[in-house]
């Protein structure tokens, strides 16, 4: 099937004749809101007037952009002369010079630096909010390039505040199908999937809602509304920071103060691709006043911060710190679940800046446990992608904050555990810290 061949369904008609610049599609699971996009980009590829035009196919991951769009990008293409495909780049070339390819917001340094004339931004929910603000947003400025949003819910996140945001303003076109309502789906087959779906997995993947609980998520019943709100920085107070350090991928920092029984977290920073260096400018930047040890203001860096790495000149990154003038506090090795236990303990008495952690606070909505497709059960492990530093980083800051934390102030614990000592003892998360071996901080 060729794009002249192509019959779009006719929930998608007024997607192709929209005028808006912008557009969001919330859609049910197979309404074919892929293949209705993908033929939007073809034929908007083909109809422009632009020179050198290009379109770009976005998904959270590069290898999911191939699983989903590639076959059909090849097959809408397939009956226009002369067109071209690039395999190793997953790009389509047409005759009249414009190019369609394929894209992963896990890699958003690969699209810096070329322009777009039109963009689809498929799970966006899926995506970092800072990949369109910072990397593709201002790739369609100077050539006024279009954007769509398309996804299924996931929570009250970036892609919930682009269909918010999308009601009041007239640039925006705006289409909701859920399954009940587009008969797209066979009511019998959607019955017999109901049966095999809790009712918040079949609300959000067919009935594209918003407010049902994301599967599998670790803080979906204790990171609450109420707590993400203005949290104004107190001077007066230190601030304490926790780290994840990418080396390859995020470094993720959160920035936490104590007030009375509360945890005020003030900020969240996250970078990738720099060295120690530019973290030192950001908190000096920053002027926080960070809490101290003896007269030099210290971090909190998960373990692996006392790695020596060649690309450092044979410096930890502990080390590297040291030198310009910062000492440490290493978080103390506890098991993912513990510290995940620590982290649950730690939220009732938490309040998050909305502004300046908005970013954080999304990856805490969205970290959740990988899915096993063949067993059909959550595994208990956490799904790896873009949400994972900041998560990792809040628990290396639950747990520093509980070391921080006056032992006469730490609240009894609503969590316990198998102990690894012995296997058969269980352990509430006191016990446990009690016996964790502890680790000289020295260097």
């Amino acid at each position: 099937m060729g794009i002249n061949e192509y019959d779009p369904r006719g929930q998608f008609i007024s997607f192709h004749n929209r005028q808006q610049r912008w557009a969001v599609l919330v859609c049910h699971r197979r309404a074919g809101k892929t293949v209705a996009c993908v033929a939007d980009l073809v034929l908007s590829a083909l109809v422009t007037s632009k020179q050198d035009a290009r379109f770009a196919y976005v998904c959270p991951q590069y290898n999911q952009a191939k699983d989903v769009a590639w076959t059909y990008i090849k097959r809408l293409t397939s009956d226009i002369p002369n067109v071209q495909y690039n395999e190793s780049e997953l790009r389509a070339d047409l005759p009249n010079g414009a190019r369609i390819r394929l894209y992963g917001a896990d890699n958003p340094d690969r699209l810096r630096g070329v322009y777009l004339d039109g963009v689809v931004l498929d799970e966006f929910a899926d995506m970092r909010s800072s990949v369109w603000g910072e990397v593709v947003r201002p790739m369609l400025a100077d050539r006024k390039g279009w954007a769509v949003f398309i996804g299924t819910p996931k929570g009250h996140n970036a892609f919930y505040d682009c269909w918010q945001d999308a009601q009041m303003d007239i640039d925006w076109f705006r289409l909701m199908l859920k399954a009940s309502e587009s008969g797209l789906i066979d009511a019998s087959e959607l019955k017999d999937a109901a049966k095999g779906m809790t009712d918040d997995q079949y609300a959000q993947e067919f009935e594209c809602s918003f407010e049902a609980a994301i599967a599998g998520a670790y803080y979906a019943n204790d990171l609450k509304e109420e707590h993400v709100r203005e949290v104004a920085y107190d001077p007066r107070q230190s601030v304490y920071t926790a780290w994840d350090i990418g080396y390859s991928d995020d470094t993720a920092i959160w920035f936490w103060q104590m007030s009375g029984n509360e945890v005020h977290v003030i900020d969240f920073y996250s970078a990738n691709g720099h060295g120690v260096e530019h973290y030192v400018n950001m908190l000096n930047e920053k002027g926080y006043n960070y809490a101290k040890i003896g007269n030099k203001p210290f971090l909190w860096l998960p373990h692996d911060a006392r790695a020596k790495t060649f690309a450092s000149g044979g410096k930890s990154t502990q080390e590297q710190f040291m030198s310009y003038g910062y000492s440490s506090r290493i978080v103390p090795e506890l098991s993912l679940q513990d510290g995940i236990n620590a982290m649950r303990m730690m939220l009732p008495k938490t309040y998050f800046d909305r502004q300046k952690c908005f970013d954080g606070v999304e990856c805490l909505k969205l970290y959740r446990r990988e899915y096993d497709d063949d067993k059909k059960v959550f595994r208990d492990k956490p799904l790896h992608d873009w949400t994972s530093h900041a998560a990792d980083a809040a628990r290396y800051m639950a747990i520093a904050y509980r070391v921080a934390l006056p032992e006469a102030q730490r609240p009894e614990p609503k969590y316990a555990f198998r102990g690894t000592e012995n296997g058969m003892k269980t352990l509430t998360l006191d016990e446990m810290w009690a016996l964790t071996p502890k680790r000289s901080t020295r260097i």
